[in-house]
């Protein structure tokens, strides 16, 4: 392993150090890595050194190549600074995939307290969204004004373009409100966006990986430190894992439906589909054959309704309905765009 440190804008002393594994020969089945970009916490006022060397290391076990920014702090914080930096960083992380044996589209970011605001803005608002998000008790919404006046809603800007997210926090937290966590996976809720999440019973802020290295032991829940494993499976699950000199396939999509693809599917939910004349013209039939096929079975009036968030595959599968059946309405509703977007 080799590490450099690249010094993005001297003036706000602002830096990124690259910690990067070697490929292929010891690593035959490797032949590039996904890659982590690490965004210590500190309350706009710092990057604190217990998140981000620490951090790292985890990741770095699991294969990545892992990055670490230090951003825009105290007066240099003004908005957008920090997302500036964030966007030179990915850019430059991208742009030498081949030199740095990275794979471009699977570069997730992580970030911790304030980093966790500015991961989460990354995620939400930048114009090079990492693809996958880690969160670790960010403060994401209008609390962020208690640190950086100027710093903007994260929640807020949850859209369907917002990566998948990892989000863990404390219950007890007393710097940073459970709410940021709990209204941000709301909002992913909302726009069919992949999260998964871990609320733990009680800990302090800050407790970074939870090793005695870095954080004294006892005072939080011992569940607390899984989230650097589970972050970590979590992340092979949206990216694949090694195999055969490839990644393998993704074992979690992005979303958890079609509802945001360019063009309409049986994977769409149903509620969607119904806001389409188009595909309408196409389902009437088989909505149809549905309402009949629910009475036999006993189900009531209201079934669609019930079953309206469901995906068009899903619902079908519920009532015993032919793959194929499946498959050729999908094929249908493809020829349609996905107007609603």
């Amino acid at each position: 392993m080799r590490s450099e440190t690249i010094v993005l804008n001297k003036e706000r002393n602002v830096t990124l150090t690259a910690y990067l594994q070697d490929v292929e020969g010891e690593f035959r089945n490797i032949p590039r890595r996904p890659a982590m970009l690490v965004l210590p916490g500190g309350g706009y006022s710092m990057c604190s050194d217990r998140e981000a060397d620490p951090v790292a290391w985890p990741y770095l076990k699991a294969g990545f190549q892992v990055f670490i920014l230090r951003y825009s702090v105290m007066q240099d914080a003004v908005w957008p600074n920090p997302l500036k930096d964030y966007e030179q960083a990915m850019a430059l992380i991208r742009s030498r995939q081949e030199e740095w044996k990275l794979y471009p589209d699977k570069v997730a970011v992580i970030g911790f307290s304030a980093g966790g605001h500015l991961a989460g803005c990354a995620a939400t608002m930048a114009d090079n969204r990492p693809n996958a998000a880690v969160l670790g008790y960010a403060v994401l919404g209008e609390d962020v004004k208690g640190c950086n006046l100027s710093a903007p809603d994260a929640i807020a800007a949850v859209d369907a373009k917002t990566c998948p997210c990892f989000v863990f926090a404390t219950r007890t937290d007393p710097v940073v409100p459970v709410d940021n966590s709990t209204r941000f996976l709301t909002a992913l809720a909302k726009h069919g966006i992949a999260f998964e999440s871990h609320i733990y019973s009680f800990g302090p802020h800050g407790v970074s990986t939870c090793d005695s290295s870095v954080q004294s032991l006892g005072g939080f829940s011992e569940r607390v430190p899984r989230w650097v494993d589970d972050s970590i499976g979590w992340l092979k699950e949206i990216f694949g894992d090694f195999a055969d000199g490839v990644l393998s396939e993704p074992k979690c999509r992005a979303r958890v439906n079609g509802d945001c693809e360019p063009r309409l599917s049986a994977d769409c939910s149903l509620k969607h589909l119904m806001g389409s004349a188009a595909a309408m013209e196409i389902l009437n039939p088989w909505i149809s054959q549905v309402k009949n096929r629910a009475a036999k079975m006993g189900r009531s009036e209201e079934f669609l309704s019930l079953v309206s968030r469901m995906t068009l595959r899903d619902i079908m599968g519920l009532l015993g309905m032919e793959k194929d059946a499946a498959d050729q309405l999908d094929q249908q509703l493809r020829g349609i765009e996905n107007t609603a977007l």
